[in-house]
């Protein structure tokens, strides 16, 4: 998302200014990042303790990729984004070490945040943002938040779309059966969509129900359950909500009891049967299984180093520890390198 604040620690205390046409993110550091810092320096010390067969990993090239989002392909391959390097980190299958896919700032992106692999159009889809208002100038001067799309075969920019409101954050992606792309605007309580062969964003849905903070970030992750509707969570705030979906058109808004608290909820992924795994930012990693208007939320590990988001491949989730922390608090020291993604059995 981005964002994380997609989540940006992620988008994670996110206010807003306008200069002129040009618009700038603003974090209140000293509140939630601190708070951050804190939260991630406990989960470092956990994640320290365990033994090395409870996790596989992957190490991501460089000293500063703070790592934000993962999708994975069909085949296995994950793709992995970079909130201050920006670019996109490839791991192939059984690879222990991710390459540098797609150059930093290619095609006119900057900061990289959520990423989902559009396997029937065959992109991989990434938010592009200019974060330079957190203090993260990221690979390129590009400004305003983007869609873009990236060939799976061959890399090449093939789509860039850009968000049409001024100050506007661009999260995590949702694909619809029929191909259209669905967007979290973390700045503002609004879920975007790109019909196929579009060359604009629309705003699908625009609803106070979403409950944006004055400070922090809005929606987030985003997901399509197997009922048809349309799931969202919020970071900040760390609510989880379903629109009803009919025909395509947004329907009635619920936001559902979680049968535990969440924290910074961040990137969320479909498994099926109502069912989905999401990364929150305190630390852990969770699977959550909608019933009715209740969602019951089971942890499946925790003790992470800020995780941001998480990809399903075979029987083993895969996490990128973000550490955004060490990115916004001068306090949390530098981070622990190499960034990585973890590997965590799903135990089924």
């Amino acid at each position: 998302m981005i964002v994380h604040c997609r989540s940006l620690c992620h988008a994670a205390m996110l206010g807003r200014v306008g200069i002129g046409s040009e618009w700038r993110m603003i974090i209140e550091k000293q509140h939630l990042f601190r708070a951050a810092a804190w939260a991630l320096a406990g989960s470092l010390l956990i994640s320290a303790a365990a033994t090395a067969g409870e996790l596989s990993e992957v190490a991501l090239p460089g000293n500063s990729v703070y790592p934000e989002s993962i999708a994975a392909a069909a085949d296995g391959t994950l793709y992995v984004s970079g909130l201050s390097a920006g670019g996109i980190y490839r791991i192939k299958p059984g690879a222990t070490t991710a390459e540098e896919w797609i150059k930093p700032g290619a095609f006119d992106s900057r900061s990289t945040l959520g990423v989902l692999v559009d396997q029937k159009a065959g992109l991989l889809l990434v938010c592009s943002n200019d974060v330079s208002g957190l203090g993260v100038s990221g690979p390129s001067s590009v400004k305003g938040s983007f869609v873009k799309g990236f060939d799976l075969a061959t890399g090449e920019g093939k789509l860039s779309v850009a968000l049409p409101k001024e100050g506007s954050f661009c999260n995590d992606f949702a694909i619809a059966p029929d191909g259209s792309i669905f967007v979290t605007n973390s700045s503002s309580p609004q879920i975007l969509r790109l019909k196929p062969g579009a060359s604009e964003l629309e705003v699908w849905l625009e609803s106070a129900d979403f409950n944006q903070p004055k400070e922090g970030a809005g929606l987030d992750g985003i997901s399509f359950g197997s009922d048809g509707n349309l799931y969202v969570n919020t970071y900040t705030n760390a609510e989880f909500f379903r629109v009803d979906v009919k025909d395509g058109a947004p329907g009635k808004i619920t936001k559902l009891k979680a049968s535990r608290p969440l924290k910074l909820a961040d990137g969320l992924r479909p498994t099926g049967a109502q069912t989905f795994i999401m990364a929150e930012g305190s630390g852990s990693i969770d699977r959550l299984t909608v019933k009715g208007d209740e969602v019951d939320v089971e942890t499946i590990k925790d003790g992470l180093a800020g995780p941001t988001s998480v990809a399903l491949v075979g029987n083993t989730y895969w996490v990128p520890e973000g550490q955004l922390a060490h990115l916004f608090d001068s306090k949390s020291g530098p981070p622990h390198l190499p960034f990585r993604v973890v590997g965590i059995s799903a135990g089924r």
